[in-house]
């Protein structure tokens, strides 16, 4: 279908200028619910902290009655085994204060009750809109990952496309991988932290009752065992998290982010030994180049991992005054350059992003030997 048409370039823009747009107006729709949310939140925090208050106030005027109740019924008891010994006044007030006291801890016992389903409905209605606000906020920042990630990374695709049929489907390569990666992010999200979740949700409605019903210990024990799950979800979160986008790429730069992200692959990779080296003076290069640099390294050693079966890689940098020379190395089962174009889209991914430097990228690779992937990057003057 693409092959003998040319690509209406400006037409491309509108469109992906409007997608854009929709994608920016859906995330403001998302956020005024969030903060809509937030505010029932915050109003629904005041009014159950005033019925706490109201329960607690009922509960003392409930012990108060049961024990001046209990105390009249004693008083009755006495006046029935000797009714001669009292007067019709002494009588009928022993009865009346009794029955008195009966209807009134009656309605205070029902106040009790009514306010205490108004605490649990609150509660109830809290943790939907929590729930509510979690996700709203989620979306966004995937939204901003969606827009950031066309904004940088898809810019040049129109152009790429009209070059030659080779960046054609480059780029509907990368439309397929998007689709994949949103796959995979979504599995993740849906067998990690979302299930964690809904076991948190679940488990925190139990503390209450387990507290009511067995004590403060075993309610304190549910709430340990809370924490794990909860600190296990928020691992997770930051993983995927990091694998979309190292935040301290921003903060501290390429070489902690690097050690830190190769860190993290060898722990979700057992039996994978990275070796990361940086040689001379490092230095904090513009936000393209860092996330490029990090891209290529990324995008080489999960090849490695992926597709080589590497069991160990070794990274290093080598920081020049005009120039940043990377290599990644790999003992894996290598490929031979004349056979892989059903292989060749990783390839043509890190060539993309070495043009755009204006670098160079040289790759060796043996079956059986390994792969050594080199990059040369011109550094920017101050």
């Amino acid at each position: 279908m693409f092959s003998n048409e040319k690509f209406d370039i400006a037409s491309l823009d509108v469109i992906f200028n409007r997608m854009l747009e929709t994608i920016a107006n859906s995330k403001d729709d998302i956020f005024i619910i969030s903060e809509q949310s937030r505010r029932s939140f915050e109003e629904m925090q005041k009014e159950l902290e005033i019925v706490r208050k109201e329960i607690s106030i009922v509960i003392d005027e409930t012990d108060h009655l049961e024990k001046s109740t209990q105390l009249a019924k004693q008083r009755l008891v006495i006046v029935s085994k000797a009714f001669d010994n009292f007067t019709e006044a002494q009588v009928r007030e022993a009865y009346e204060t009794a029955n008195d006291l009966q209807v009134r801890l009656s309605l205070v016992q029902a106040k009790e009750k009514q306010l205490r389903e108004k605490r649990d409905d609150l509660d109830r209605r809290m943790k939907l809109l929590y729930d509510t606000i979690e996700r709203a906020d989620h979306i966004v920042n995937q939204v901003n990952v969606v827009v950031n990630y066309l904004t940088s990374d898809l810019k040049d695709v129109g152009l790429a496309l009209e070059q030659a049929k080779l960046k054609q489907d480059f780029g509907i390569k990368i439309i397929a991988a998007q689709e994949e990666e949103r796959k995979r992010l979504s599995r993740e999200i849906h067998d990690g932290p979302a299930q964690m979740m809904a076991n948190v949700l679940m488990r925190s409605d139990l503390i209450e009752r387990t507290y009511r019903e067995k004590g403060i210990q075993q309610a304190i024990s549910e709430i340990s065992d809370l924490k794990i799950t909860v600190r296990n979800a928020l691992s997770e979160v930051r993983r995927i998290i990091y694998d979309l986008r190292p935040m301290a790429l921003d903060d501290l730069g390429i070489v902690p982010t690097l050690k830190k992200y190769l860190s993290t692959v060898m722990e979700y990779n057992r039996g994978v030994d990275i070796h990361f080296q940086s040689f001379n003076q490092e230095k904090r290069l513009a936000t393209n180049y860092e996330v490029a640099i990090f891209r290529l390294v990324q995008e080489s050693v999960t090849n490695a991992i992926k597709h080589g079966e590497s069991s160990e890689i070794f990274v290093k940098l080598e920081w020049l005054p005009k120039t940043i020379n990377i290599s990644v190395k790999d003992n894996g089962k290598g490929f031979d350059k004349n056979n892989i174009k059903d292989q060749s889209f990783g390839i043509i991914g890190m060539t993309e992003r070495i043009d755009l430097l204006k670098g160079e990228i040289d790759i060796h690779s043996v079956v059986d030997k390994g792969t050594i992937i080199m990059f040369k990057i011109p550094l920017l003057k101050d």
